[in-house]
């Protein structure tokens, strides 16, 4: 087995990685002491939890409070955690904690998991990775708890503070209020909204472009990279909020929250269930797009929303696909288009299989529920529970290939030789 995995490229091993802790992730919330007493949680459940969980998602089919014992919960939290910063991330930084050093696959693995270009600086990388994500947390946690110490007992309120604020920073929808309530009864709570949509935007902006905007001081120095992932979410924030104001009887508090939420963190404040077609749909569109490339979200990414847009303006005005002075390549334009087929494809697939498997529900419904779990998002208009075992499996297929990225997942498993004969061009008709 271990000859077997020394073998395998980096990518195979994070998706491989991602596989086993779901795995002992559904092992431990079957454990007697992760469960309430008098309690029964079906292994389809608790599987459904870890992925969703590890997954970053949110997605639940048992409330986490109402059937999770704290030490279930803290499991949780566990698996939240892991799967936003990632498994080698992880991993990488308990060798570090340990003292010892990091072999070269290791940070092969980490180079695969975080997107960068080069070895260099990549145990400081880690590092800096992981003191940010404490610091958030931490300051996440303190804030909530302003909020919470007000309804719930000392320690009930630093637990729910602390979990709150990984579920947030990570954005994975996952509370622990009970009743399957998620933020309702928090709706016109300005602090603890806006303190959770501040760790969803910057765990979504993605680690890189914290540190570059760390770097930099000021947005004129960013890199290209950075300037497109902070102008595109500042766009789809303002475009989401307007028209989840306009199609939804909501706040415009309300608005702007599930405008940054359906951007993969799942939390709500209004029930998703009650909301119109028209508000559904937009929320749809945002959980598809998604969050930044090496952030803790999903979805196509950002990037990908800005190169495909760029390509459809460069098309009508003749000019190169780009923004701020610089010109994108063919290569990432290419790769756009691909990532953004391949995810119409798994949402489609995974849509029809719902249809198929849940007759009664309507198709509306079972697309959000598809688009959320794909996205990573978590959102959902309260079918989850009532879901078949086969659409439970869907589901859990579905955020597995939505976490790590259908373009990634398929590839990994393609050997794709060099091609030894080139054919010649010929012109079809498009259009």
């Amino acid at each position: 087995m271990i000859r077997f995995l020394k073998k395998q490229p980096p990518g195979r091993l994070i998706a491989l990685g991602f596989a086993a802790v779901i795995l002992i992730g559904s092992a431990l919330l079957m454990l007697p002491i992760s469960i309430r007493p008098g309690v029964e949680v079906a292994y389809i459940d608790a599987l459904f939890t870890s992925t969703s969980a590890v997954c970053v998602t949110g997605l639940i089919a048992v409330d986490a409070y109402d059937n999770f014992t704290v030490f279930g919960q803290a499991v949780l939290a566990g698996l939240i955690q892991i799967g936003g910063l990632g498994v080698t991330s992880v991993g990488v930084g308990l060798i570090l904690a340990a003292g010892r050093r990091v072999s070269i696959k290791g940070r092969s693995l980490v180079k695969e998991a975080l997107n960068v270009d080069s070895f260099q600086g990549m145990v400081r990388l880690i590092q800096w990775v992981l003191k940010v994500t404490l610091c958030f947390e931490g300051a996440g946690a303190v804030l909530s708890f302003l909020t919470f110490s007000q309804d719930y007992p000392l320690p009930r309120a630093l637990w729910t503070s602390v979990f709150h604020s990984v579920a947030a920073f990570n954005n994975s929808g996952f509370d622990i209020l009970g009743g399957m309530q998620n933020l309702i009864p928090y709706q016109s709570d300005v602090l603890l909204n806006l303190v959770t949509c501040a760790l969803i935007i910057f765990g979504g902006l993605g680690f890189l472009v914290m540190l570059d905007i760390r770097r930099a001081g000021s947005f004129r120095k960013l890199t290209f990279h950075s300037k497109v992932v902070i102008t595109t979410t500042a766009a789809l924030l303002i475009a989401g909020t307007l028209l989840l104001k306009a199609t939804e009887d909501m706040t415009w508090l309300g608005a702007f929250f599930h405008s940054v939420s359906a951007r993969t963190a799942g939390f709500s404040t209004y029930s998703m269930g009650e909301l119109t077609n028209a508000g559904l749909f937009t929320l749809i569109l945002l959980m598809f797009i998604g969050a930044s490339p090496g952030s803790t979200g999903g979805g196509i990414k950002t990037t990908t929303f800005f190169a495909l847009m760029q390509q459809v303006r460069a098309v009508f005005t003749k000019k190169k696909p780009g923004g701020f002075h610089r010109t994108l390549p063919g290569e990432a334009i290419d790769k756009a288009g691909v990532i953004a087929l391949l995810s119409v494809v798994v949402v489609c697939v995974g849509t029809f299989l719902l249809c198929v498997l849940e007759p009664e529900l309507d198709f509306v419904r079972l697309l959000f529920e598809e688009v959320s779990a794909f996205g990573t998002v978590g959102l959902s208009t309260g079918i989850t529970p009532d879901l078949s075992v086969a659409s439970k499996l869907v589901l859990i297929f579905t955020m597995y290939i939505g976490r790590l990225g259908a373009f990634t997942l398929f590839s990994l498993w393609i050997d794709r030789p060099d091609p030894s004969i080139r054919y010649t061009e010929e012109m079809i008709t498009i259009g």
